[in-house]
C-alpha cells in the first residue's frame, strides 16, 4: 500500500504527455480485452466496471443498486465510449472517452490536492499520473 498526492494540473500532465498517456491506455485496453479480438464488447466493459465497483459503492460503502439500474448505467456508459456505435469499442474510441473522463478528473480537482491510497501493485491511470510527476520532479531535483 501507498499513498499518492495528486491535484489537476498532475492529472491534465499526464493526459497531455502523449507517449505515456498512449502507452497507458493501450495497456488498459489489451487487459480489458479478454478474449484478445481487438475490441471490447459490452460483456468486457462490464465485467471490467463490476471489478472496479464504480457504481456498487459511494466511497467504499456499499450500496443498494438494483441489477435492472445498473444495466442501464452499464448501457449508458457503453454507449458513451462506442461512438461510431457499432456494438464494439476500438482503441480510438477507448482512448478519446478514457481521455474526457481523465480531463473530466483533472477540472473536479482543480488545484486542490487530494490523497489517495493505492496498491503498490496498482495500475490505474491516476496512479500512473502521480508516478509520472514524482519521477518528473525527483529528475528536475
Amino acid at each position: 500500500m501507498g499513498v499518492i498526492i495528486i491535484d489537476g494540473a498532475t492529472v491534465r500532465s499526464f493526459v497531455n504527455d502523449d507517449v505515456h498517456f498512449k502507452t497507458s491506455v493501450e495497456e488498459q485496453f489489451v487487459s480489458l480485452d479478454t478474449n484478445k479480438d481487438g475490441v471490447l464488447s459490452k460483456s468486457e466493459m462490464r465485467k471490467a466496471f463490476e471489478t472496479m465497483r464504480f457504481l456498487e459503492s459511494d466511497f467504499g460503502v456499499d450500496k443498494a443498486t438494483s441489477p435492472e439500474e445498473l444495466a442501464a448505467i452499464f448501457d449508458s456508459i457503453f454507449r458513451s465510449f462506442d461512438e461510431d456505435k457499432n456494438g464494439t469499442i476500438d482503441l480510438n474510441e477507448f482512448s478519446s472517452e478514457v481521455k474526457k473522463i481523465m480531463l473530466a478528473i483533472a477540472d473536479g480537482l482543480g488545484s486542490s490536492p487530494i490523497q489517495m491510497v493505492v496498491d503498490d501493485d496498482d495500475q490505474s491511470l491516476l496512479k500512473k499520473a502521480a508516478d509520472l510527476e514524482a519521477a518528473r520532479l525527483a529528475k528536475s531535483a
